[in-house]
């Protein structure tokens, strides 16, 4: 089997070596092994750094694309390189390197498609207790929302079989981690989780500002890539929810129509015939759009054989 391990890095001059350094060179199961470091537009040495310190090949964007773009660049990469594992993993060295063993036995047993490094379950915990809680209710909500068990939705630290790696089609920009596991629940792959510890981080995430920022732009790719692959459950439970709004609104009209004889009140007939309408026009709105993901799905379905053929 072939492992190919890549680095989506930017501006990692310091500690890219030492991350390629720190990779193990031998893997039970796992024939060969080579390392991709994805240079998402740096302006420093870093893809000089990591060609010295033995990257079997550097990949250099045009400029700075975002994280989920060097990692969707990464899997296509691997895909080339008719890898059988990939493994992600971060180039400032917040994963152990020594944990790659460890996620990728589950693929090698053929006992999961995808293995996500879980740094939740590790004692002593890694982040403080906001951040656990948050960590944690956004895993639930992944959980939730994907059918998957996954314990630790944010950590990049994972493995990919060949079948997740073409399965694997990113749309967001702003991270791959919480839609690949979407993706992950509605392609029904197996997703398994091996606790691990982290490191010390060397500097602050370059990859959000602040909580709340990550918070809103995690909502919202949640919610459109549930859009995406569930349309028709998204909504038909708006419409629902609007149509049981007026149920309720007009059993509180006939219950003063009875009670004073059909005198006044007239705005929550106004606002019944609104939800009403509002309902209606969400399902046909989701029957629509569950004909556009059916199509989507197609092509998709269309270009997973394609590639199984090419490999």
């Amino acid at each position: 089997m072939k492992l190919v391990i890549q680095i989506p890095c930017w501006n990692e001059e310091k500690t890219i070596a030492d991350t390629i350094n720190s990779l193990p060179k031998n893997i039970e199961g796992i024939d060969s092994i080579e390392v991709i470091v994805i240079d998402d537009g740096s302006t420093d040495k870093t893809v000089d750094t990591a060609k010295n310190a033995g990257a079997s090949e550097t990949i250099r964007l045009p400029r700075h694309m975002g994280l989920a773009y060097a990692f969707s660049t990464g899997v296509d990469a691997a895909i080339k390189h008719n890898a059988d594992i990939l493994v992600n993993t971060d180039a400032d060295l917040q994963y152990p390197s020594s944990c790659i063993t460890d996620i990728v036995k589950p693929i090698v047993r053929g006992e999961a498609d995808i293995v996500v490094g879980d740094r939740l379950s590790h004692k002593p915990r890694p982040f403080s207790p906001i951040k656990m809680f948050l960590e944690r209710l956004g895993s639930w909500i992944i959980r939730i929302f994907s059918g998957t068990k996954i314990k630790d939705a944010a950590s990049g630290f994972r493995a990919l079989s060949r079948e997740a790696m073409i399965s694997t089609i990113i749309h967001d920009e702003f991270s791959y981690t919480l839609e690949s596991l979407l993706l992950a629940g509605a392609k029904k792959l197996r997703v398994a989780n091996v606790t691990i510890p982290i490191n010390k981080p060397k500097r602050k995430s370059r990859l959000f500002k602040n909580i709340p920022q990550y918070i809103i732009r995690s909502i919202i790719t949640i919610t459109r890539i549930y859009l995406m692959y569930h349309p028709l459950r998204f909504f038909v439970v708006i419409g629902m929810t609007c149509m049981f709004a007026a149920l309720l609104i007009g059993m509180r009209f006939l219950y003063f129509y009875v009670i004073s004889g059909g005198g006044g009140h007239i705005q929550s007939l106004i606002l019944l015939a609104i939800l009403v309408t509002m309902g209606f026009q969400c399902i046909i709105l989701g029957l629509l759009a569950d004909v556009v993901a059916a199509n989507r799905r197609l092509i998709e379905q269309i270009r997973l054989k394609q590639l199984k053929k090419m490999l």
